[in-house]
């Protein structure tokens, strides 16, 4: 007989069910047992004269113990667990599990340490079952869009982007870096013809941060395309894009996510809001009067970025803003200027903390160049400047944080969205 998850057990007719034992009550002619697996939990009772050896293998269980078990599903309405039950006509012990050595109340750090463990619960197979369809519902929009999804190495010979923050190691008889973002390859698939691009994988950043929204190894979300007229157009697939994502995630889970996690899962509405950095300490010192030195103008402090979702719902009534017009030193060499030499991207921020950076892209040798040499990267980046000596569309794109989007979408910290957790003091289990 073919396994059904609990969820799918068809009443009135014999079913097989494997899964977690999550609480057993064993008396002298009754037992009853709760079965648990990724779908849902069920009751199972017995009796103990009519079964006996389903009998003689409920003494031997303990809690978190797997089973696979085999009997008529039935309606009794006596049964809080969905007024079904199962009378297993037999059962069988796959795995005898020892006393947990972690409680569910224990201090996160505790509880990464047996991570496979603490998963077991319905709050943290949700947080994954909301991944998967936020996902999921990127990736079809995307792909009913004409792009391609590619994957772009993670080993490579020169330190991305900035030259900071990466993993070295050794590469046979020579250096090599983990990627921190495949953003040069991204470009290169534009260089390519590809046109459009996305990529869903991991991403290394050598961070020394200590923050409930940073880690060292996390799931990037990025997309380039090409042909566009202004990093408008990039911000508006983007914006596009979320808004598809929330409401596949709303659809599927949102009560879930209410009741779990106590957060309305919000579908924004189109456009998203737009302000120049400028303007928003302006009316960030006006409306709550916070103030920063002139000299850290040129960035959003987190301060200031956490602030940003009150100003966006007291201003606009939306829960993203787009915030444009950095300067060219808190920019990447290969954000395209316009004539006054403003950089020509965006931050996205959502619920006071950014999760994109986006941009149009210098596609013109000479100005690449020039912008390269002007951070002291030429040399670094050689390899990255021959993509656009042969010819390159004009591009653009930008890079999201898939455990970032999980971690404001359920109100958590990242420790707690990631299937395992990497940061500076953690590369185990």
């Amino acid at each position: 007989m073919e396994r059904s998850l609990i969820a799918n057990v068809k009443i009135g007719e014999v079913n097989k069910i494997q899964g977690f034992v999550e609480n057993i009550r064993n008396k002298r002619t009754m037992a009853f047992l709760v079965l648990r697996d990724y779908s849902g939990r069920v009751q199972l009772t017995v009796e103990k004269e009519k079964y006996p050896e389903v009998a003689a293998v409920m003494d031997q269980l303990t809690v978190e113990s797997v089973i696979t078990a085999e009997g008529p599903v039935v309606e009794n309405s006596y049964v809080k667990m969905g007024g079904i039950e199962m009378l297993p006509e037999t059962m069988k012990i796959e795995s005898i599990a020892e006393p947990l050595p972690i409680s569910k109340d224990a201090a996160i750090d505790s509880r990464l340490d047996y991570r496979w463990i603490d998963l077991r619960s319905d709050r943290n197979t949700l947080i994954f079952k909301a991944q998967t369809a936020l996902v999921a519902a990127m990736r079809n929009f995307l792909l009913e869009r004409g792009f391609l999804e590619i994957h772009t190495p993670k080993l490579i010979a020169a330190a991305s982007e900035s030259g900071a923050d990466v993993f070295e190691l050794k590469y046979f008889d020579r250096k090599a870096y983990l990627s921190q973002s495949p953003q040069f390859y991204k470009q290169m698939a534009m260089a390519a013809g590809f046109d459009r691009i996305f990529e869903v994988g991991p991403v290394f950043r050598a961070e020394k941060s200590f923050t409930n929204k940073h880690a060292t190894e996390f799931t990037g979300f990025d997309l380039e395309m090409s042909y566009i007229t202004s990093f408008r157009d990039v911000m508006a697939i983007e914006a596009e894009l979320l808004q598809a994502a929330l409401k596949a995630v709303k659809e599927q889970y949102g009560d879930q996510i209410k009741e779990l996690f106590g957060l309305d899962t919000v579908v924004p509405a189109l456009p998203f809001p737009e302000m120049k950095l400028a303007d928003v300490y302006k009316e960030l010192e006006e409306r709550y009067g916070y103030t920063v030195d002139d000299s850290e103008k040129n960035d959003l402090t987190t301060d200031a970025e956490r602030l940003c979702a009150k100003l966006s719902m007291d201003k606009f009534g939306h829960e993203f803003l787009f915030v444009t017009d950095y300067g060219p030193e808190k920019r990447a060499f290969y954000h395209m200027r316009d004539e006054n030499g403003m950089p020509l991207g965006y931050d996205l921020i959502w619920r006071g903390t950014e999760i994109t950076t986006g941009a149009q892209r210098e596609h013109r040798y000479a100005q690449l160049r020039a912008q390269a040499d002007e951070k002291g990267l030429t040399e670094d980046v050689k390899f990255y400047m021959d993509f656009f000596r042969y010819g390159c569309p004009p591009h653009g794109g930008f890079g999201l944080g898939v455990d970032r989007l999980t971690m404001l979408l359920l109100g958590i910290p990242i420790k707690e969205v990631m299937f395992l957790f990497r940061g500076p003091n953690r590369v185990t289990p």
